[in-house]
Parts: structure tokens; sequence; C-alpha cells
């Protein structure tokens, strides 16, 4: 009884069986296709990590960044976060100088690490690189001035801090580097000492400097002093008591004054500029009273002649 109803079962499932074969085939394809029509797709890109021996360092450019697509559910690809998918290349086992060609690898961690049916796919999918020995060099600065101080300025001095850097490269660029430019310093209508952080511009994305990457300047700034000698200028006799009449023995004098040049060249002395004054005067009489130069503020009196002068004093009406 029981051989009689296998063969009947057998019978039964063999009969049509090239039929039921491509039934259930296509039943997969369709489930096959439905899936992958409820998939999305998303797209970042991510830094490239070079992993490598200390003594090395890319020597040529290379891609630094990555092109990810994730492609899977929305609900499981969307909430991932970009920094949860790193991309990498192995190149710890070159340990000598030259060109290589490796794989781009991705490290999934995470938000991204628990997610299951997740397809990762990278452009480029590998990178040739050249590696070179590393190497580190001390490079001075040079602050890098442009602008124009305040009219009548000028920049004396400037320090920079530090004055110099330890830059990290392959041998065959740090070998060629003498020097390193600040950004743009401003001295703009400036008119005194100043300080200032700037950025050390690093143009070359195979170099690495170390530290901050900033540096101090400071500029010390001066006014610019120019001379003028200014002759036959008239000495005035002032605040002397109305009773009485005074005459000088000397009638004009002479200044060195420094100032800015455009203050000197339209300085133009008053008629008091240099003068006695006699208001201390009770009586007729001779007297050596100072001159006295009425000085602007911005000049420097370097010298002046005469420093003294005599004067008659006598009752108003006896000088003829």
């Amino acid at each position: 009884m029981f051989s009689l109803n296998s063969r009947k079962l057998l019978e039964k499932v063999a009969d049509k069986w090239p039929a039921k074969v491509l039934s259930v085939a296509l039943a997969l394809v369709l489930s096959v296709f439905h899936r992958m029509s409820t998939l999305e797709d998303r797209f970042f890109s991510v830094p490239l990590v070079l992993e490598m021996s200390p003594s090395l360092t890319p020597a040529t450019p290379y891609n630094r960044m990555i092109r990810v697509t994730l492609r899977g559910d929305a609900n499981s690809i969307f909430p991932i976060l970009e920094d949860d998918i790193e991309a990498y290349v192995d190149l710890g086992k070159y340990s000598t100088a030259g060109s290589y060609r490796a794989p781009v690898q991705v490290r999934r961690q995470g938000t991204a690490a628990g997610v299951e049916s997740l397809e990762i796919s990278v452009d480029p999918m590998e990178i040739s690189i050249e590696l070179d020995r590393k190497i580190s060099k001390y490079v001075p600065i040079i602050a890098n001035i442009r602008g124009n101080l305040a009219a009548g300025y000028d920049l004396v001095s400037h320090t920079l801090s530090p004055t110099q850097v330890v830059v990290d490269g392959p041998m065959n660029v740090v070998g060629d580097i003498s020097k390193l430019y600040t950004d743009f310093i401003d001295l703009e209508g400036r008119n005194a000492d100043f300080s200032v952080i700037v950025n050390i511009l690093n143009r070359d994305p195979l170099l690495a400097i170390r530290g901050s990457g900033v540096t101090e300047f400071r500029g010390f700034v001066q006014r610019l002093v120019s001379v003028r000698n200014i002759m036959d200028i008239p000495i005035a006799a002032g605040g002397l008591d109305p009773r009485f009449a005074a005459e000088l023995n000397v009638k004009t004098g002479s200044v060195r004054l420094e100032g800015s040049r455009n203050e000197l060249d339209n300085f133009v002395p008053s008629g008091t500029f240099l003068s006695v004054d006699c208001s201390a005067i009770t009586e007729p009489g001779v007297y050596t009273l100072p001159v006295k130069a009425d000085l602007p503020p911005s000049f420097n009196l370097v010298r002046q002649e005469p420093r003294e002068a005599g004067v008659t004093v006598i009752a108003e009406g006896g000088l003829r």
C-alpha cells in the first residue's frame, strides 16, 4: 500500500514537471525583480585614507575624495552617517619608494556597521600612486605685505613668531622648498604699531606643516620725518605795556623744523611765530629776553636762532 501511494505521489510530482520548474523559476525572478525595484541608491563622497608605512608618503597627486554609492532599503541607507563609511587603501605592505596600484576598500562603522542587505560601491575602485621617502625640514617664513600706510608713516621693521616651521613631505618635493609665505598682511591706512595672527600658506597638498599653521606678525610703524629750514622770520615783541615802546636788537630769526613732509611744505609762520614776551617789563631799560617759537604740536624744533634778543624799552614817544 505504502509503495503504491509513493509511486502515485511521484507520478503526480513528475507530471508536467517542466512547467512546474518554469513556474518556480519565474516566481523567483519576479521576487528578485520586485525586491530590486524597491531598493534605493544614495550617493556621497568621503575622504580617502592612505594606510602606509610612516617612512613613506605620497609623491604625486591622487584622488583624495571617493564617491560612495549605498544601495538598499530606504529606511536602512538614509539614516547612515557619511562619517561612518570610511574609504581606504592599504599600502602597508610596501616599504620602499615606487609606483603602486591598490584597490579602494570600505570600512563600515557606527550607524553603518549593523545594516544588513547593504550594497556599497566606490568610484574609483582602485588608485595608482607613487610613494617616496618621507623627510622633514625647517623652512623660513616670509611676510607677504601689501597696501600703504597712512600718509607720512613708514614700516621701519617687523617680526614673525615663529620665524620658521617644520614641513613634512616626499623627499623630491621638500628638497626644493626654500621658504613659505604668509597670507596677505594689509598695511592700508595704518599709523601705529600693530600685530596680527596670519596663516602660513601651503599651496602643495603633498606637504604638511607641523603645528598650528599660523604665525604672529608684529609691525613697527614710525612717522616719516622731514626737515625744513625757515629763514628771515620776523621777531615780534608781545605783551608790552602800552605806556612803553620797544626796539629789538635783532629783527628776524630762523628755525629748523622736523615733521611730516606735507605739513612742513604747507606751513607758513604767523607774524608772532617768533616772539619775546615783554609782559613782565614795568619800567624803561635794556633787557635780554628769550625768543620763543609758537610751535605746532606736530613739529619738532631742531634748531632756533637766536635764542635770546636784546630789547630796549623806553617811554612811549621816546624812540626815534
